[in-house]
């Protein structure tokens, strides 16, 4: 299947490990250009000679919670590309918790990396969009923002106002021709679980771990990385032409809603 990505010049936040870097493999594969961020100045260098092997990627140190940061990072990509027409907000950090241990401080922080980042980077990059005629937007969130899970607290709080976002966004965007839509996803396998594992079951195993956050996941497993990745590059494709304001969970079952 051609998905017409040959050419695009794609944005995609955290894009140096784990997910990010699985979803700019996909775009590069398909033939598009692609700007990557992170605020580690090492694993982003790292991540663009592995990567600029693939295709053609610029790379800029930027942290998303940082408004400046954010719009010099965007413009630099747009510069650097010749414009933008799909942005893939997808850093994120996890703080897991319940109410009574979770801190004001923890609340910030997600709000700012999981809600603000994706407001932020949207808005630097809404002006290169129109430019080129549209765009696409695919948000990265969690299935717990529709099947809310108290392990989970500010996830499931946070990705709740993140796929109303990704709704609102895509009525208003609508008109320029940006499209918008969202992927949830469930226990994807990231560098995030170690410190997911060690907040929630300090002294067990990561096989222990596995075993019982699993339990939960109708197929029994995590995903891989290019399990979401290809979904991405989906939306992100003329493919895609009539989705907007859709939210698509990719998640093993997970998720108990209709």
């Amino acid at each position: 299947m051609d998905l017409g990505l040959t050419g695009k010049l794609a944005v995609v936040t955290g894009g140096s490990r784990g997910l990010g870097k699985a979803i700019v493999r996909e775009l590069l594969a398909e033939g598009s250009a692609v700007a990557i961020c992170s605020r580690t100045a090492d694993e982003l260098a790292a991540a663009e000679a592995e990567l600029a092997a693939l295709g053609r990627v610029f790379a800029q140190v930027a942290d998303v919670t940082d408004p400046g940061d954010v719009q010099r990072f965007v413009d630099a990509a747009a510069a650097a590309l010749g414009g933008i027409d799909i942005l893939v907000n997808n850093a994120g950090a996890a703080r897991p918790g319940r109410f009574a241990t979770l801190t004001d401080e923890d609340w910030h922080i997600d709000l700012d990396t999981k809600l603000f980042s994706v407001i932020r980077c949207t808005r630097a990059a809404v002006p290169h969009m129109r430019a080129r005629g549209g765009g696409r937007i695919v948000n990265i969130g969690a299935v717990q923002g529709r099947a809310p899970d108290a392990r989970f607290f500010t996830t499931s709080t946070i990705r709740a106002a993140g796929n109303s976002l990704t709704k609102v966004l895509a009525q208003e965007l609508a008109a320029d021709g940006i499209l918008v839509t969202g992927v949830n996803i469930g226990l994807v396998t990231t560098p995030q679980w170690t410190n997911i594992r060690d907040r929630t079951m300090p002294g067990a195993s990561m096989a222990e771990f596995t075993a019982r956050i699993t339990a939960d996941v109708p197929l029994g497993r995590f995903g891989t990385p290019e399990e979401v990745s290809g979904v991405v590059a989906f939306l992100a494709s003329a493919r895609a032409s009539y989705l907007t304001g859709t939210d698509i969970d990719v998640a093993g079952g997970m998720g108990r809603f209709v």
